[in-house]
């Protein structure tokens, strides 16, 4: 996936300015900076949800498989099936089982086999470790999960339609710290099979998941480079800055 030159404002004032980034296959990114740097706003961006929010402009281009996901000709759901999304707070969908949100997605798409939806269940609870706790209850309300476990299974379901990209806005923010290192375990072992995009306020988290960080502040892009690099060896004094956390 790449953003190229993306900028992204509400009642013309821009709230993400002229960002390029190129996200390496199978590797983590994440997205770090303070409170309303344009994190949240941009990742948004790469699954299209700006579409539903009035007064949102979007410019530039967001490439997948060499095609802009912008372009007009494209169907925004065809694109949110490439590009998968966990959200800060798990919403697992209330009213159904945990078997059913896994599904519904590939419901809403016409799967209907009954054998492939249980393949699927299984391999996308498996993949977001939580198959063998919930296996045997797949019938059960996915409310009566813990939250952590909601979490997974948020993962599983956006897992389920085989995206190629996962979006994550501060999966574990809501979590305890069992819970969060279990989502930790979880992306670590994802990223063998997706590209993966987080946004973190917690920049232990950012070291500890991550291959490469993008530090945003006020909406710009300021650096971009390989985690390890970017923590011990900051090219740019606001990048210092901030992860030797002289302001937040």
């Amino acid at each position: 996936m790449i953003a190229e030159n993306v900028t992204i404002s509400y009642d013309g004032i821009a709230a993400v300015k002229n960002i390029t980034m190129k996200f390496k296959e199978k590797s983590v990114t994440a997205l770090i900076g303070p409170s309303g740097c344009g994190k949240t706003t941009f990742l948004r961006c790469l699954n299209r949800m700006h579409d539903m929010t009035k007064n949102a402009k979007v410019e530039g281009k967001v490439m997948i498989d060499n095609i802009d996901l912008y372009d007009k000709a494209i169907d925004p759901i065809y694109h949110r099936r490439k590009v998968g999304m966990v959200f800060q707070k798990p919403n697992p969908f209330p009213t159904m089982s945990i078997y059913d949100n896994v599904t519904a997605g590939l419901k809403l798409n016409g799967i209907r086999d009954k054998k492939i939806l249980n393949e699927i269940v299984e391999d996308s609870l498996k993949m977001a470790y939580l198959w063998d706790e919930v296996k045997n209850d797949l019938n059960k309300s996915a409310i009566e999960l813990s939250g952590g476990q909601q979490q997974r299974l948020c993962i599983a379901r956006a897992l389920a339609i085989q995206p190629e990209v996962l979006l994550m806005d501060e999966p574990a923010s809501a979590l305890d710290p069992i819970a969060t290192q279990k989502i930790e375990e979880t992306i670590t072992e994802l990223k063998k099979e997706y590209t993966i995009i987080i946004v973190t306020h917690n920049m232990q988290q950012a070291v500890r998941v991550s291959d490469y960080t993008g530090f945003m502040y006020l909406g710009d892009l300021i650096e971009f480079r390989e985690t390890k690099k970017l923590f011990t060896d900051p090219k740019d004094e606001l990048t210092a800055k901030y992860v030797q956390g002289q302001f937040g």
